[in-house]
């Protein structure tokens, strides 16, 4: 007797096939099983998933007979769970993605690859060297595989760590204890914001609330925002777990990797997983505690595909589980510090620094009152070098925060004023003084720097602004003698260069350090005593409501570099440049002030009427013409009028995003905004079928998405 199935297939929701669709097989499939199914010509990777009671007798619906049979079985894989499945279909309705699009998404690619027998023998590889403790002994793929390996591999930790134990925890401040005890209470649940000066010893919570979901037979996963910051908190963790199994997942590994941590994890055979945003999807089996370390980061949110927030998915998974959550953070999102205020998330606080180590003392250099050569204003004020110089004769080390990568963000013509343009988006090429290059940082359109203007032949061309390189080649004449090194995107570009350089700055080798925000926050400098923030002004008017919020955390971890040895921290300073001295933002940073900018903040956000007292969606658009992209939107404002909940959701004109042309594609968008997010979701699950139908009539339209909850407007 053959069993109907509903299965997921890899579609985007309304295409059509962005549902389940039914297929057959001759034995019974427990939910969760990964198969193959043919659809159309093809086989496709499918994951069985749950059947409606009666769906058979639906009016439309084929007969057992007329379905297709599923073609292959990965049998030997355990079935993703329950809980897994429903926290996968709660972000593909909350999202607006298709089922099966975000299912198998965030799987391993290289599990569509294989068959049944070929799998088997990785788990009966894994499962044995699990036995004999030689898990990272095992192959990372099957004898007949073969993967590449990335660009740029972040380093391991070790899967299998043998030994008697790890380096014992150190005693706790009043604050952490009671942190670590309200986790790991008996029958705790829920999410927990753990709100913590930078230096407080919030990783130390984090390993110790692990420490007990472990010693229940449990699993713990901790989520980071960004692939440079896992070795640090891989190698605490790889310390204090020893003879414990640490994975991880984050886009670094190769696929082969990946699949060997993944099915680790789903197997039980990993105690700890650690991961970037994609491993708020791992599978595991015996959860017991989620981390969510830099909560506020907005790298948690996937802006590709299905555009989750991997934060927010943490939450509703614990809710799900039953399991605690802990989000971490100096400079909480104000979403987040909103609930821990309703009273939603409870709220644990660490006021001051481990081992009772001050805060940097933040002062300000008012730029107005330089004087200025030609109308320019110099890069580094006096009192500024003045105070480098002193930490260099102290034998301590600076950090120099600019947000700004390459040598100068454009290049000019003196005399006719032509300027570095991308030809195919609207924004500037950066100047990259190092290969002479003109390269854009949106579509990678990179030119040797012409030897004169394109426009008029004048050979004077000059750099407009300044980028992290430029820095760094100013201060090296500041400070003749000076180690000064460079983090950012294009000095970390070569394999193990971002460890070779962090490495470096540990080991003492560095006197001044110049970096993006790559370097502003997670890493414990010891020997820092001073970080300025050389140009922070710019987020300070920026169209979206956000970026006060985002600079404030920003600067706050920046300063948080300083001073993290407490025999150093009492001469330690965070240095703001700035044209605004008096702004309100720099006057809470001075006080170390999160709560009474945060509670401004929320305060012009509810007169405004703006998250997290609305709740928004972005439709965008992209096509080869403006109009084009202008037109569809246009219409699919229209298309919502008759829809009930159009009256509780305002819909606004189309515009430009900031940076309106990428790669010779011309973007709009169009903004929703309620106050009730139930009713926005569902005005988009009535509206976006009917955009599916719309797409057809607009030829020139490339693609259009929904993006719920967007950080960026």
């Amino acid at each position: 007797m053959t069993q109907r199935l509903a299965v997921a297939v890899e579609a985007p929701q309304y295409s059509g096939l962005g549902g389940l669709l039914d297929y057959v097989h001759a034995d019974a499939l427990a939910p969760g099983s990964l198969v193959r199914v043919p659809l159309g010509r093809r086989e496709v990777p499918g994951l069985v998933w749950e059947l409606p009671a009666g769906a058979a007798q639906e009016e439309g619906a084929l007969p057992d007979d007329a379905l297709r049979p599923v073609a292959q079985v990965l049998a030997s894989l355990p079935p993703l769970s329950g809980a897994w499945r429903r926290l996968v279909g709660f972000a593909a309705a909350y999202y607006q993605r298709g089922l099966g699009e975000v299912a198998l998404s965030v799987l391993p690619p290289e599990l569509r690859k294989l068959d049944d027998a070929k799998l088997a023998r990785r788990i009966a590889k894994l499962r044995k060297a699990a036995e004999t403790g030689a898990v990272d002994d095992a192959p990372a793929e099957d004898d007949e595989a073969e993967s590449a390996e990335p660009a740029n591999p972040a380093p391991q930790a070790k899967a299998d760590m043998a030994g008697e134990g790890g380096r014992a925890a150190p005693a706790l401040t009043p604050d952490q204890q009671a942190a670590v005890e309200a986790v790991t209470a008996a029958g705790a649940q829920g999410t927990y914001l753990l709100q913590g000066v930078t230096g407080s010893g919030k990783t130390e919570v984090y390993l110790q609330a692990a420490a007990h979901a472990l010693a229940a037979g449990r699993q713990a996963l901790v989520l980071v925002p960004e692939i440079n910051l896992t070795p640090q908190l891989e190698a605490r963790f790889a310390e204090r777990f020893k003879g414990r199994r640490l994975v991880s997942l984050h886009s670094g590994l190769t696929p082969a990797q990946r699949l060997k941590n993944w099915l680790l994890a789903h197997l039980g055979l990993a105690d700890l997983v650690l991961g970037t945003r994609l491993a708020v999807f791992a599978s595991l089996p015996r959860l017991g505690l989620v981390v969510v370390d830099e909560e506020h980061d907005p790298s948690y949110k996937q802006q590709e595909g299905a555009r989750y927030s991997a934060r927010d998915l943490a939450v509703y998974r614990g809710r799900l589980e039953g399991t605690p959550v802990l989000l971490g953070s100096a400079t909480p999102s104000l979403e987040s510090w909103q609930h821990a205020q309703q009273g939603k998330y409870k709220r644990l606080d660490l006021a001051s620094r481990i081992g009772g180590g001050a805060l940097p003392a933040v002062k300000l250099v008012d730029m107005n009152q330089l004087p200025r050569a030609h109308g320019v204003t110099v890069a580094l004020s006096p009192q500024l070098v003045d105070a480098l110089r002193e930490r260099l004769a102290l034998g301590e080390q600076s950090l120099l925060f600019l947000n700004r990568r390459g040598y100068a963000p454009v290049l000019h013509c003196t005399e006719c004023g032509w300027k570095s343009g991308c030809p195919h988006c609207s924004a500037w090429r950066v100047f990259h003084r190092g290969d002479r290059t003109l390269r854009c940082h949106h579509c990678g359109f990179t030119e040797r720097v012409p030897r004169a203007c394109p426009q008029c032949g004048n050979l004077d061309l000059q750099p407009l602004g300044r980028g992290t390189e430029r820095l760094e080649e100013q201060i090296a004449q500041a400070l003749p003698g000076a180690r000064v090194a460079r983090i950012d995107a294009d000095s970390t570009r070569a394999a193990g260069a971002l460890q070779e350089r962090l490495a470096a700055v540990h080991a003492g080798e560095v006197d001044v350090l110049v970096g993006t925000q790559m370097v502003a926050k997670g890493h414990d400098f010891r020997s820092i005593t001073l970080v300025a923030a050389v140009n922070p002004d710019g987020a300070l008017f920026a169209s979206d409501f956000r970026a006060p919020e985002r600079l404030f955390a920003l600067l706050m971890q920046a300063a948080g570099r300083a001073g993290r040895d407490a025999r150093r921290a009492s001469r330690s300073e965070m240095w703001l440049q700035t044209w605004h001295p008096t702004h309100p933002l720099y006057a809470a940073l001075r006080r170390h002030d999160f709560d009474s900018f945060a509670a401004s903040q929320l305060a012009e956000r509810q007169g405004a009427g703006l998250p997290p007292f609305s709740h928004l969606a972005l439709l965008r658009a992209e096509a080869r013409t403006v109009e084009a992209a202008t037109a569809f939107l246009d219409d699919a404002a229209a298309q919502a009028g008759d829809i009930a909940e159009a009256a509780e959701v305002l819909i606004y004109p189309a515009v430009p995003p900031p940076v309106a042309r990428v790669a010779d594609v011309e973007r709009m968008q169009m903004l929703l905004e309620s106050p009730s997010r139930a009713a926005l979701q569902r005005l988009l699950a009535q509206w976006l079928p009917r955009l599916q139908v719309l797409r057809a009539a607009h030829k020139g339209l490339i693609r259009w998405a929904v993006d719920v909850d967007p950080l960026g407007i």
